[in-house]
């Protein structure tokens, strides 16, 4: 934005600003009534499928115990009848259930393929709230933080661009006053944070009584979540992440919104908007458009693949899945092409794979960046916040849940990163690096943590090779050897991102290392800025980190 337009927006007080917050909880405070008959219809969804789960789980245990075969079917069964049920109840109470489900469904490694699919739409097709009340909200904020309306601000409010826990995204324009472009408008729901509050309550009985291995990741979840209530802290994280990528070597390559300061409050962000589709989406429909337009085969096949991937344990099996047989995915036309069609959506279909791949390589070496030499990284990367624009360049949106690392942490972190990308990996040094961030096990067993690291910030390639179908029964596998007692804060949500992103990769059928993209970034932040550990230290040249 001009400097000349800068400096004719409205700045906001920090009293207009403490007047809105005020202004805004007398409205969204919920009383007690709506808290207990959330929870009463949060129990009268949840409370069946619970219990059903317990005893199928006893039963399973004294009747098959010895048949993995008729085990596995029974838990299908039951994943099939109560994955619509589990998205109902989201859809009837959204709030905090939309999030949890979002995270679901961006974990096709850990989650059951039934919620995964039943789930999917909540990536960016949450419920939305009527226009009257969004523009009421917007009218409101300004008000309250710029001394302006929204007719001031927006000639037009557009179509929602998408929707989430705790807030929808319009299309907007501006008015001649103030650049007269076209932005995207971020609007928190009324009643957001105290739903929140509430359903987390719920929701950490639901846990100590049904999933007890979930309560520490719901603590970090709730610690994490709760930043994301204040938009001003969001503009201030995309301007902070927006000029970091304008100094880095990906400057040309990716885009970070730019957000209009002077327009955001706690309540409302108002950002650039960038024309695109989520990477996802754009490889679905490039697909859809080789198959003949065929838009619900192109989603059957790559949900195939992608399953393909995560439920076989043998690795020649897994390459089945791989786009590398081409014939096979043109072929589920069911002989609808001719064989030059044939052949020529083939090199089609390898094109876009090539393409699509390079998009993600992409995306890994501009995260490596942000963690190992920024030190400020997006903590929340699900598939619906990276985009391909229609200029070619990545599109990285959505910085609620922006994660920063101390130089001491990132430093830490780049050893572990270094030492697992190397050729041949060296367990001692993995462990030794591990010991040295804050990583803790019970028995101190060298080997296990060497592949608590590898799994954490690398590949799940080794638990494949042990014959564990997805990384969360690996880690369960690992943790029955020598359990972790400390894992540093820092290291969650590094690690969180490695699982994203080579979750993404698998609706490629590439199997994603981690840190062979992160290594050069790791070892840059070594060089420059460890104490003593020049390259050649490190036994490197210069050529090593290209």
């Amino acid at each position: 934005m001009p400097q000349a337009l800068q400096s004719t927006l409205i700045r906001a007080s920090p009293t207009l600003a403490a007047l809105e917050r005020a202004h805004m909880r007398r409205e969204t405070v919920i009383n007690p009534l709506q808290t207990a008959l959330r929870s009463l219809k949060f129990w009268r969804y949840a409370g069946p499928i619970v219990i059903h789960y317990k005893l199928t789980e006893h039963w399973c245990r004294i009747a098959h115990g010895n048949n993995p075969v008729q085990r596995a079917k029974i838990w299908e069964t039951l994943h099939t009848n109560h994955a619509p049920t589990g998205l109902k109840l989201i859809l009837e109470l959204q709030g905090l259930f939309v999030k949890i489900g979002q995270v679901m469904s961006s974990r096709a490694d850990f989650i059951p393929r039934q919620y995964v699919d039943a789930f999917t739409t909540l990536q960016d097709q949450a419920p939305t709230r009527d226009k009257d009340e969004i523009e009421a909200i917007i009218d409101n904020s300004l008000r309250c933080c710029q001394q302006v309306n929204i007719d001031d601000v927006f000639e037009s409010i557009g179509e929602v661009l998408g929707s989430a826990s705790i807030g929808q995204v319009h299309k907007a324009k501006l008015t001649a006053k103030y650049g007269g472009y076209t932005v995207a408008v971020k609007i928190m729901h009324p009643n957001a944070e105290d739903l929140f509050r509430n359903d987390l309550k719920v929701f950490r009985t639901l846990c100590a009584i049904a999933l007890p291995g979930w309560e520490p990741i719901l603590r970090e979840f709730e610690t994490q979540i709760m930043t994301e209530f204040d938009y001003s802290n969001e503009a201030n994280n995309l301007r902070l992440v927006r000029a970091n990528m304008a100094r880095s070597p990906y400057a040309n390559k990716v885009r970070v919104p730019e957000p209009m300061i002077n327009l955001c409050s706690k309540n409302l962000l108002v950002m650039e908007y960038l024309s695109g589709k989520k990477m996802a989406t754009a490889i679905e429909d490039r697909l859809a458009e080789i198959l003949g337009g065929d838009v619900q085969m192109a989603r059957t096949v790559l949900k195939a693949k992608q399953r393909a991937m995560f439920e076989s344990t043998d690795a020649g099996q897994r390459k089945k899945g791989y786009f590398h047989e081409l014939s096979d995915i043109i072929g589920e036309k069911n002989g609808g092409f001719s064989m030059r069609q044939r052949t020529r959506k083939a090199l089609e279909l390898m094109y876009m794979t090539i393409s699509a791949r390079r998009k993600l390589s992409l995306l890994l070496d501009a995260t490596g960046h942000q963690i190992f030499i920024d030190g400020l990284y997006n903590g929340d990367p699900h598939p619906g916040n990276i985009l391909v624009l229609d200029c070619g360049r990545l599109g990285l949106i959505d910085y609620g849940q922006t994660r920063s690392l101390s130089k001491g942490d990132r430093l830490a972190l780049a050893e572990i990163v270094v030492a697992l990308g190397k050729q041949c990996t060296n367990a001692s040094e993995v462990s030794m690096a591990m010991r040295k961030f804050g990583f803790l096990s019970r028995d101190a067993n060298e080997e296990n943590m060497a592949q608590f690291g590898e799994l954490y910030f690398d590949s799940d390639a080794k638990g494949k090779m042990f014959g564990y179908a997805t990384p969360q029964k690996y880690l369960m596998h690992l943790n029955a050897i020598d359990p972790m007692v400390v894992v540093p804060d820092p290291a969650v949500f590094v690690a969180r991102t490695s699982f994203l992103y080579r979750g993404l990769g698998s609706l490629l059928q590439q199997h994603i290392r981690t840190s062979h993209h992160w290594r050069k970034h790791a070892l840059l932040a070594l060089a420059t800025e460890g104490e003593g550990r020049s390259l050649y230290n490190l036994g490197l040249t210069p050529t090593s980190i290209n």
